[in-house]
C-alpha cells in the first residue's frame, strides 16, 4: 500500500514537472515568434557567413531598408552578447539597420575545431574588413557606421583608422585607449579607493599592472565589485530573464554550444604582445567623424584616460557624451539613455 503511495505521488510530480516545462516551451515559442516578426519594411535576418576562412554568425533588424547600417563590436574579447543584446540594440533599429556579429569562435561563432586558433592583430583586421564588405555588397551600402564597446571599441577604432573609406563614423562605449596604461590607471584609482583598509591595501598591491595574467584580471573584478564600480553595479533597465527566455536566435543546441565553449585562445591574447598592438597611443587622426559615449564611474576601461585621448583626437566632427553614475554595463544598465545618445548623433550626422 505504501509503495502504490509513493509511486502516485511521484507520478503526480512528475506529471506536474511535464505541465510546467510544456508550459515553459510554449511561453518561450510565443515570446520566439514575436520577437522573430520582421518589421514592415524592414529586415529581421540571422545567418553564418564565411569570414577570412571562418564561419562567424550575424543578426540583421532594421526597420526601414532605406536607413544607414551600424555594425555594433560586442567586447571581451570574446564576450559575445548575441544571449542578450537585441534586448538593447532593437531600440536603435527606427534609425539604423543594426547588424550584431559573433566575433570568431565566441558565442554562437564558436567552432570547437577551430578554438585553438592563434588570434592576431592582423587575423581580427582581416575579419572586420570582410564582413565590412560583406555588409556594403549585401546591404547595398556605400558606407557603415562602427559602434563598438570596450574591446569592441579599441577593434573598432583600428578598423576605421585601417579602412576610413568603408565607415561613416566611429563610435566607441567604454572606450579602450591602451591596454597597460589602462591597467595602471586602474591601480592608482584603488589605492585612493583602498585607503585605510589594510586588507584591500594587501590585494590592490598585489596587482600587476605592468605585467597582467588572469590572477591580476579576477582581482581587478574583486575590487571593482568590492567599491560599486563593476560593470554591472548599475543592474540593468531591462529584464534579463525574460530576454535570455525569449532570444529568437538561440536554439538548445546553441545554449549547450555557448556554455560549453573553450575561450582559451582568447585568454591567451589578451596576455599578449598582439592584444597590445591595439593601443591607440599616437595613433589619433581619424578622417571620419568621431563619438565616445563613457560612463564617469567606468574604471574597467578607465573613462578618464578615454577622455584624454578624445581631447587629442583630430577628426572632421567629433563629440563626447558622458553617462553619469554609470559603470562600464552602458547598454545594459541604461539602454534607454544610451539609445538616446544613439539617436542624438545619427541626427548629427544626418544634418553634418
Amino acid at each position: 500500500m505504501k509503495k502504490m503511495k509513493a509511486l502516485k505521488v511521484i507520478t503526480i510530480i512528475f506529471s506536474v514537472i511535464f505541465i510546467l516545462g510544456g508550459l515553459l516551451f510554449l511561453v518561450r515559442g510565443i515570446g520566439q515568434g514575436i520577437n522573430n516578426r520582421t518589421p514592415l519594411n524592414g529586415i529581421n535576418e540571422s545567418k553564418y557567413i564565411e569570414i577570412n576562412d571562418s564561419k562567424q554568425w550575424i543578426s540583421i533588424y532594421g526597420e526601414n531598408k532605406d536607413n544607414p547600417v551600424l555594425l555594433y563590436l560586442h567586447g571581451g574579447p570574446a564576450s559575445s552578447t548575441s544571449a542578450i543584446d537585441y534586448a538593447f540594440t532593437r531600440k536603435w533599429a527606427d534609425v539604423y539597420t543594426v547588424v550584431t556579429w559573433d566575433q570568431r569562435n565566441a558565442g554562437k561563432s564558436y567552432d570547437s575545431k577551430r578554438k585553438n586558433d592563434l588570434l592576431t592583430k592582423s587575423m581580427f583586421l582581416e575579419d572586420g574588413k570582410q564582413i565590412t564588405e560583406y555588409l556594403l555588397s549585401y546591404l547595398n551600402k556605400s558606407k557603415i557606421t562602427i559602434l563598438g564597446h570596450s574591446w569592441g571599441s579599441i577593434f573598432g577604432a583600428n578598423l576605421v583608422l585601417e579602412y576610413p573609406e568603408y565607415y561613416e563614423c566611429f563610435i566607441g562605449a567604454g572606450q579602450l585607449v591602451d591596454d597597460r596604461e589602462n591597467e595602471i590607471a586602474f591601480k592608482e584609482e584603488a589605492l585612493k579607493w583602498a585607503e585605510g583598509d589594510n586588507e584591500m591595501l594587501d590585494k590592490v598591491s598585489r596587482l600587476t599592472p605592468e605585467y597582467p595574467d588572469m590572477d591580476h584580471f579576477a582581482l581587478k573584478n574583486e575590487i571593482m565589485t568590492k567599491y560599486g564600480y563593476n560593470m554591472m553595479a548599475n543592474g540593468s533597465d531591462y529584464n534579463l530573464l525574460s530576454t535570455v527566455l525569449f532570444n529568437p536566435y538561440y536554439s538548445l543546441g546553441d545554449w549547450i554550444n555557448y556554455l560549453n565553449s573553450d575561450i582559451g585562445s582568447y585568454k591567451e591574447f589578451m596576455l599578449s604582445s598582439e592584444f597590445n598592438s591595439f593601443s591607440l597611443k599616437g595613433k589619433n587622426t581619424y578622417y571620419v567623424p568621431y563619438y565616445n559615449i563613457n560612463g564617469n564611474k567606468d574604471y574597467q576601461t578607465n573613462y578618464k584616460l578615454a577622455e584624454a585621448y578624445f581631447n587629442d583626437v583630430i577628426a572632421p566632427y567629433k563629440k563626447l557624451f558622458i553617462m553619469n553614475n554609470m559603470t562600464h554595463g552602458l547598454l545594459e544598465s541604461d539602454s534607454e539613455g544610451f539609445s538616446k545618445i544613439i539617436h542624438e548623433i545619427r541626427e548629427i550626422e544626418k544634418n553634418r
